[in-house]
């Protein structure tokens, strides 16, 4: 069963627009509103965008087009700007990497268009700049896919890839799993609540927090992975899961307590964990993630192997650094029955070889002090595309359109390479963060996927 959704529904909706044409205005809503202040010298800045609107909107109403079909983009300004306040630039670029086009706009009535051309599957990014602001507030962003089903890999997968990391769960398999709990007052009624901590390669330890519920019975299992950073993990998160009838393990990235104060966490940011997805990148036996990738299997091979599992439903489930390690739990421990993944980070790390933007951690720019060379080779065991062939249960994925930290077109190409169930929420108006709520869309269907697994029932079908 293959199916993919695209939803256009975020930071736009239906509207007439004034020459009479049907506009969906599914890309980007984004009000200028700056201060009154302005110090010296910047009074014609300020004054000229204070209560400028600028909106994008595209002429189909799912963001998809097909190869060699024109995109046309409708820019709408208005306010002090689209009087001759400030000069527009835009610029048009494939997988948010290749200029296509680029120019200034020159507005009629506060409108302009753009078009752009692709003969190729991919994806498009147009930014719209106005002159003499800062990047947060004079900058917008759009985006489409085109035959996003035609997206593929932009580099092939290593020969040895599979030996490569069988041995490496050979190599965790000769460490003991060694869970030792340690029980905390949980925060929620009907669970029980632990630190955990396991045994991983190189003397090195899984923590996390574990909740179940109190009741005896047999339960779906969770597993939760966390995006990119350093920081504290709440015991809530597995509280109340386990309250609502999951066994749930909140997992860190990090061989780190889960429940210290912020001030423990900002050190190990700025110190030896300063940039850590770069620690090693150059060599793949040495990379920072491979214990995080191994505790992922261990993670999945511990509730898999509780009493109380109930043997049907093991659902791995994160967004970003979190999307990636979702997928490759599903990948290595064959145990897992679901993944969900939002914005997943680490897809198509090669993406510049053909002209795209890498997703993060982004090492073909990560080389400082490197050779290139072998940081890009040691992407390839690490690429979370290169991963896809092994998953065969159901995965729900998002991708946000105007995300230009894990963009689009390398997560498409992943979620492309799967063999089994697939859902694919293209999010137009989103950008890595969510801003303006456009992640919901991706939200809704996790909650039904959620659902619809902890009752033990198949998947729901797209609506």
């Amino acid at each position: 069963m293959q199916y993919d959704v695209n939803l256009c529904g975020l930071r736009g909706r239906n509207a007439r627009l004034a020459n009479g044409r049907h506009w969906l205005l599914n890309a980007i809503l984004l009000i200028l509103w700056l201060s009154s202040w302005a110090g010296p010298g910047r009074a014609s800045v300020a004054d000229a965008a204070s209560a400028t609107k600028v909106l994008i909107s595209s002429d189909h109403s799912n963001c998809v087009y097909r190869t060699g079909e024109t995109i046309r983009w409708r820019i709408s300004v208005t306010g002090q700007v689209s009087s001759g306040g400030g000069a527009l630039s835009y610029t048009v670029k494939k997988g948010g990497l290749t200029v296509l086009s680029q120019g200034s706009l020159t507005l009629s009535n506060g409108v302009a268009e753009v078009d752009a051309v692709m003969d190729e599957p991919g994806t498009a990014i147009l930014e719209i700049i106005i002159a003499g602001l800062p990047a947060k507030t004079g900058r917008t962003l759009a985006g489409v896919a085109v035959s996003n089903e035609g997206i593929r890999r932009s580099s092939a997968r290593p020969d040895d890839f599979d030996a490569f990391w069988l041995a490496k769960i050979e190599e965790l398999a000769k460490v003991p799993i060694d869970p030792q709990l340690v029980r905390e007052e949980s925060d929620k009624a009907g669970a029980y609540c632990w630190k955990i901590s396991m045994g991983n390669i190189r003397g090195t330890r899984i923590q996390g927090w574990l909740g179940a519920p109190i009741a005896a019975g047999k339960w779906p299992a969770m597993l939760i992975v966390n995006g990119a950073g350093v920081y504290r993990l709440e015991k809530s998160s597995v509280a109340n899961r386990g309250a609502k009838g999951w066994i749930a393990l909140n997992l860190n990235a990090h061989d780190l307590p889960v429940d210290e104060k912020t001030e423990f966490y900002e050190q190990q940011t700025k110190g030896g964990l300063k940039d850590y997805w770069t620690i090693g990148n150059d060599d793949r036996d040495s990379s920072y993630f491979l214990r995080m990738y191994l505790a992922c299997y261990r993670a999945a091979q511990y509730l898999s192997e509780r009493p109380d599992w109930d043997g049907k439903t093991l659902l791995a489930i994160g967004s970003s650094q979190g999307g990636l390690q979702a997928m490759v739990a599903a990948a290595l421990h064959p145990k897992v029955t679901a993944v969900i993944a939002g914005v997943p980070a680490g897809c198509d790390l090669t993406g510049p070889e053909v002209g795209r933007s890498p997703g993060w951690p982004a090492w073909f720019y990560k080389t400082k002090g490197k050779d290139p060379a072998k940081v890009i080779q040691a992407s390839r065991y690490y690429d979370v595309v290169n991963f896809m062939r092994q998953i065969r249960c159901p995965v729900l994925a998002g991708a946000g359109l105007i995300d230009e930290v894990c963009p689009p077109a390398g997560i498409i190409a992943a979620i492309n390479e799967l063999k089994g169930a697939r859902e694919l929420i293209l999010l137009p108006g989103a950008d890595h963060m969510g801003a303006n709520n456009s992640h919901q869309p991706f939200s809704e269907r996790s909650k039904a996927w959620q659902a619809a697994l902890q009752a033990g029932n198949p998947v729901p079908p797209p609506k």
